[in-house]
């Protein structure tokens, strides 16, 4: 990088952390550090509620996925809008009147201690995987890009963000995410720009998208239902929706954002910002991986897009081959930009006899170019069985890297680490206070200070920022970070979301058959994934543990009302 992305890059991310110390020195008490003192507006609200949402994963591994799939993954979020309607109706006033500092002590009120524990331990173990992978995901990725090790690189975006986490509690979170946001939301909007400005001069942003679609990117709403297909709009409206009501209604690291708002109202209008404005953001990073995929219809890409795995095939004994396959990598690739090339032509002519039958030359590449980089796949693993071999999540960077001007490259990488340290300081400033007001003040020090339970949040958001940094440390990377992080939520969610259905919705089930009923449904949604993985789409365990869990509590109510009765 040039000394000016270093300025960039640096200048950014101190500005950021500085601005969320100093705003919010001097907190004193434990309502202020861990709510925020209910002091914020919809605007702040709502983009803190966004940026706790768009981890590093998400600029990283979304325009990966539009890359190697398309658009499709865009219908993951279309249950979202129904979603914030049903949290605002229902979840919102009650969070409000109850006075919480977590969303797991209105299940004590409504059920028992044990329900809320139950609660709190399954949010604290998902949440504390994830908090460890939103640190690792980025790690590994940018050390690989940058040349930075693996464990340098964890340990700077781990310590930067648990020391301002530490130091300003809930209102340094919400405080640093808006200049986040802003940062992120800035940084992919110039990046739309800086790729059509690369693209050939005869290629508009709608000729880029003619090409897309002809390449079958744009395959933005699938009406085929599936269980084992990942996007449809069926597992993006009722799985979507599960997860986001669970995701946003009972997860601390979101409930936990909109409590800071000055009252319901205000609450209300962040949730409504974010079901209005998630959309069309994810919209636009789907958009930037299209356009990176056009770009490389014209300009050669690599074989494979992790620098370290093809240095270990190319001083291997499979350097020979990998050579040969390059080559004929490269050649499919000629022949496939001519064909791109006079497809232009023939959309100008408006030849739609021509157009088609140069389209389905360009698929059969297009097939072909997929081939190739299977076959280089596999040799990469060959060469070493530790490569990583899915390269989708590094396309992205890799562009940036090589392409994006003196400046931008800066720019784009204080997006990613912004984008680390927002979500990660949500999810640890959560973690911490549900471990203080869940566990600690409730079952271990019940009559304490107001000092000493500020004191000891303190201490166990440190405490989880060093598991999150030895965990991300530790952790395996997945075929598709997004997916990988979506999945371990999902695996825990559709429980959660069951018992506070049940709670909000069904009085008469009461705390023992809830109490049962979650463990059983979270068995079986763990037995479901392991030897169902691969025919069911995990966006359906949301649906699934939900409706376990609430079918199994109504049963249990049925057939043991007397011990259920507490």
């Amino acid at each position: 990088m040039s000394l000016l992305d270093w300025v960039v890059l640096i200048g950014t991310l101190l500005f950021i952390v500085a601005y969320g110390i100093y705003r919010t020195r001097g907190q004193q008490d434990i309502d202020s550090y861990l709510k925020g003192g209910y002091s914020f507006k919809w605007w702040t609200v709502g983009l803190s509620v966004m940026a706790t949402q768009a981890s590093a994963i998400t600029f990283l591994s979304v325009p990966g996925e539009a890359f190697e799939s398309g658009m499709g993954f865009v219908q993951f979020y279309l249950g979202l809008p129904i979603a914030m309607i049903v949290l605002s109706v229902t979840f919102i006033p009650i969070y409000y009147r109850l006075k919480v500092y977590t969303a797991y002590e209105f299940l004590e009120s409504r059920f028992d201690l044990k329900t809320r524990i139950l609660a709190a331990f399954l949010f604290l173990v998902q949440r504390g995987l994830a908090a460890g992978l939103t640190i690792f995901a980025p790690s590994i990725i940018l050390s690989a890009i940058l040349g930075w090790s693996l464990s340098a690189t964890t340990l700077l975006i781990g310590v930067v963000v648990t020391i301002y986490t530490v130091s300003g509690g809930t209102k340094a979170v919400s405080q640093t995410q808006k200049q986040q946001m802003v940062v992120m939301l800035g940084g992919m909007i110039a990046a739309v720009f800086v790729v059509l400005n690369l693209l050939p001069q005869e290629v508009s942003f709608g000729r880029a998208v003619d090409i897309a679609g002809y390449m079958g990117k744009l395959n933005v709403i699938n009406l085929e239902f599936s269980l084992s297909d990942r996007y449809n709009i069926w597992s993006g409206i009722a799985g979507g929706f599960f997860l986001q009501l669970a995701y946003f209604g009972t997860d601390q690291s979101q409930v936990q954002r909109y409590l800071t708002g000055k009252s319901i109202t205000q609450s209300r209008l962040a949730l409504v910002m974010n079901g209005l404005l998630k959309v069309p953001m994810q919209f636009l990073i789907l958009m930037v991986g299209i356009l990176v995929f056009v770009f490389y219809q014209f300009y050669q890409p690599p074989l494979f897009f992790i620098e370290k795995g093809k240095e270990s095939v190319t001083q291997s004994e499979y350097a020979g081959q990998w050579e040969q396959l390059d080559q004929q990598y490269q050649q499919v690739f000629e022949e496939k930009r001519e064909n791109i090339q006079a497809l232009l032509s023939q959309i100008e002519q408006d030849d739609e006899a021509a157009v088609a039958g140069t389209r389905q030359r360009i698929l059969a590449l297009e097939e072909e170019t997929q081939t190739l980089k299977a076959q280089a796949r596999e040799m990469v693993a060959q060469a070493n069985p530790d490569n990583e071999t899915e390269d989708a999540d590094y396309v992205f960077l890799t562009f940036v890297m090589r392409y994006f001007p003196q400046g931008m490259v800066g720019l784009l990488l204080a997006v990613i680490f912004s984008a680390a340290m927002s979500s990660t300081a949500s999810e640890l400033n959560a973690l911490g206070t549900t471990t203080t007001i869940d566990f600690y003040r409730r079952t271990i020090r019940p009559n304490a200070s107001d000092e000493h339970y500020l004191r000891m949040s303190r201490w166990f958001i440190l405490g989880w920022g060093i598991i999150a940094m030895i965990f991300a440390s530790l952790a395996p990377l997945a075929d598709n970070l997004i997916e990988f992080v979506n999945l371990v939520g999902s695996l825990f969610y559709g429980t959660i979301l069951g018992i506070f259905l049940t709670a909000f919705y069904i009085r008469h089930i009461r705390s023992r058959a809830t109490f049962w009923a979650a463990l059983v449904a979270e068995g079986m949604v763990l037995l479901l994934f392991l030897f169902f993985r691969d025919q069911i789409g995990y966006l359906w365990y949301n649906f699934i543990g939900c409706a376990l869990m609430v079918i199994t509590g109504l049963l249990f109510q049925a057939i043991l009302p007397r011990a259920t009765s507490s």
